[in-house]
């Protein structure tokens, strides 16, 4: 028998080597969290790596959405998950220089947290890019915390459970006061970064041993997008119409379910939609279509044969517990299809932030790639999300 789980994220495959850190600013819940990846200043002398899962409360937050229940469960998932590490450089010195980097929000799906999709986020900052990776507070994440000042001034951290949808609840109204709660978090970290970026103080709670004072006149504001899977796709195509800071948006297999219908025809930015056969419904689509992109680009690509969970971290899950944890694997190779979503991402996201640096295209993959998308939309599943 092979081993029970494994999960190896290939490193990034851009110029540049990355570094990441966690940005946590403001008490409460009004305060925002992030994981900051970066292109950073030669890894030959910077060893430690970066934390995949940073605190337990993060393992038993995945196996409660999974339906584990019990400290056996979480233990398990301890020994399985609790020492895994991403091939980036913990708290590693930014990119020296004077350039301005193009920065990208990342939004995470329910049940996630901030770090579910590093492989995605650190394969855009090795090409150049500010990632923010949010960790949302609206009870969507399988845990999060927040802080608070106790007796003395002192502050004390305030965990904030998954939030399941109770016997008698309308799901669309939770799950719509979500959505735009995470769509001002989205808001939140562009204005979070535009102050370091002016060089205010912002005080980093989690005192990661990054100073955010290397960020001064480093970020380009002219060149924001947004990206986001399942929920956090939908919330990136809200933020595009609660703030005209967002250029784009990449968005992968939206789950449209939580946005009103009278939103749709406000979202007129380009928007590049990556979507599984398995996940998206005619529902969904019809929805999609509603979209008033007002002449922009309005781009839809299918992957074949990938599942919903293909497009975080778990597609390099491997072992014969996997399935248990991620849920259903697709039967695409994960490096082919990790391949189609950087390509695909990466060019759009160079075409309309007007980024002069050449990035491989969809259409330079191997035609072996190439074959598993479909240019607009392919469905398997018919039924209603």
């Amino acid at each position: 028998m092979g081993s029970a789980v494994s999960l190896r994220i290939p490193p990034a495959a851009g110029a540049h080597p990355v570094g990441c850190t966690d940005v946590l600013v403001g008490a409460g819940k009004e305060g925002c969290f992030f994981r900051l990846f970066y292109p950073c200043a030669s890894s030959a002398d910077q060893k430690a790596l970066a934390p995949w899962c940073p605190r337990r409360e993060y393992l038993a937050g995945l196996v409660g959405v999974r339906g584990w229940q019990g400290r056996a469960a979480q233990y398990g998932a301890s020994l399985l998950l609790g020492n895994l590490q991403i091939p980036v450089t913990w708290n590693a010195s930014f990119l020296p220089g004077t350039d301005r980097k193009p920065l990208v929000i990342f939004s995470h799906g329910l049940g996630a947290f901030r770090s579910v999709y590093s492989s995605m986020c650190m394969e855009l900052a090795s090409n150049g890019f500010l990632v923010a990776a949010l960790e949302h507070r609206d009870g969507s994440a399988c845990a999060t915390y927040h802080v608070s000042e106790g007796d003395g001034r002192k502050l004390q951290e305030v965990w904030v459970p998954f939030k399941k949808v109770q016997p008698g609840m309308k799901e669309f109204y939770l799950r719509n006061y979500q959505v735009h709660q995470r769509a001002s978090e989205s808001i939140r970290a562009v204005r979070i970064l535009e102050d370091i970026d002016k060089g205010r103080q912002v005080p980093n709670i989690v005192d990661s041993g990054f100073s955010l004072d290397v960020l001064k006149n480093r970020v380009d504001f002219s060149r924001v997008a947004v990206m986001g899977h399942s929920f956090g796709g939908a919330t990136a195509l809200l933020s595009l119409v609660k703030d005209n800071i967002f250029r784009c948006a990449v968005v992968l297999d939206a789950w449209m379910f939580p946005l009103e219908d009278t939103c749709y025809p406000h979202i007129q930015k380009p928007i590049l939609l990556i979507n599984t056969e398995s996940f998206q419904t005619r529902e969904s689509v019809e929805k999609i279509k509603k979209m008033n992109s007002d002449g922009a680009e309005l781009k839809y690509l299918t992957v074949k044969n990938c599942v919903h969970q293909s497009q975080t971290d778990f597609l390099f899950l491997t072992g014969y517990l996997a399935p248990k944890i991620a849920g259903p694997q697709g039967t695409i190779d994960p490096h082919h299809c990790f391949k189609i979503h950087i390509a695909s991402s990466l060019d759009f996201l160079h075409k309309h932030l007007d980024l002069a640096t050449s990035v491989p295209k969809l259409e330079d993959l191997k035609e072996l790639m190439q074959a598993d998308v479909v240019r607009g939309f392919s469905l398997i599943n018919e039924s209603k999300l």
